[in-house]
């Protein structure tokens, strides 16, 4: 009996695969019935009509299509996070361990650069006063050249932001959007599914200009691009929950955001009262980045974009 299934099974399929649906009539069974009733012969039938075949890509395909993920680092360097010379700073660089800031950089960047195929990482300041003249700027090059801000792999970030901390002055107001914007004119110059960008955005929560930001956002929705805010520090993050949108997609001025491009986490959740930073960083990393396939998805979905060719003919 067994056998005869798996037979009809194997010719329903090929009447399928050969384009002849309305020849499949299924019947419908009632087990107890069927025991119970000799003249029982079905309780109705199912005829397939038409079928569609959809491929489902996965993040791995496209990853081993070609398309590459361009990381782009954000820091905050406002007042509100303490002199970094002081211990109550989150920016306090301690000779015995990592800041809450470069232990997020760390944690998040030794994981996402492995996708990154030349391991060079654009890298900013926003809130900060800089030299030489003293302005504030929302979006200055942690390595001071303008031309180009990429440092060379997480180490090259981090050691381009422990000298920012040297040079410049902690100020303010906490601006989101001109960095946003930044990284969004480059993922609009490429949107055929060969690159994605990733915006790394590490704050102590408090925004300024949060209708900017939805807006920045609202924009970028559309375009090939995902951005992890990472909280630290004891701040209410009500705000950045709200930029979020897995509760209520993001709007501006009516208009909603295309696609949820967003993913928060605060960071004291990930502070390992052990001592085992090593274990705790790899649960952060794990958790930030946990929406980046799903957004990569979604976006290549919404355009039909397939997987690039990683040995085109």
């Amino acid at each position: 009996m067994g056998r005869r299934c798996q037979e009809e099974a194997l010719d329903t399929n090929q009447r399928i695969t050969q384009g002849r649906p309305s020849l499949i009539v299924a019947q419908v069974s009632n087990p107890r019935k069927k025991c119970k009733k000799k003249k029982y012969i079905n309780s109705g039938t199912v005829t397939l009509l038409s079928f569609a075949v959809q491929s489902e890509f996965t993040f791995v395909d496209f990853i081993r299509g070609g398309t590459q993920l361009n990381f782009t680092v954000a820091i905050d360097f406002t007042a509100s996070n303490g002199n970094p010379s002081q211990p109550t700073s989150l920016h306090y660089m301690s000779p015995y361990q990592l800041s809450s800031y470069a232990m997020a950089l760390k944690a998040v960047g030794e994981i996402i650069q492995d996708y990154d195929s030349d391991k060079l990482f654009p890298a900013y300041g926003f809130g900060a006063k800089v030299p030489p003249d003293g302005k504030v700027s929302h979006q200055f090059p942690l390595n001071n050249n303008p031309d180009n801000p990429s440092c060379e792999g997480i180490e090259g970030v981090l050691e381009s932001y422990f000298q920012s901390l040297r040079t410049v002055q902690l100020y303010g107001p906490t601006n989101f959007a001109p960095v946003i914007n930044q990284v969004a004119r480059s993922a609009a110059e490429v949107t055929d599914g060969s690159q994605y960008y990733v915006l790394l955005i590490v704050t102590d929560g408090v925004i300024s200009d949060m209708l900017q930001t939805k807006e920045a956002i609202v924009s970028a929705s559309s375009l090939p691009l995902s951005i992890i805010i990472v909280g630290v520090g004891p701040a209410e993050f009500g705000a950045m929950e709200e930029l979020d949108g897995d509760e209520v997609r993001v709007s501006s001025r009516g208009r909603f955001a295309e696609r949820d491009i967003v993913q928060f986490v605060p960071f004291r959740d990930y502070v390992d009262h052990s001592g085992n930073h090593v274990l705790s960083m790899a649960r952060l990393a794990k958790d930030v980045l946990a929406e980046i396939p799903e957004q990569l998805l979604s976006y290549m979905k919404s355009r039909d974009i397939k997987p690039l060719s990683a040995n085109p003919q």
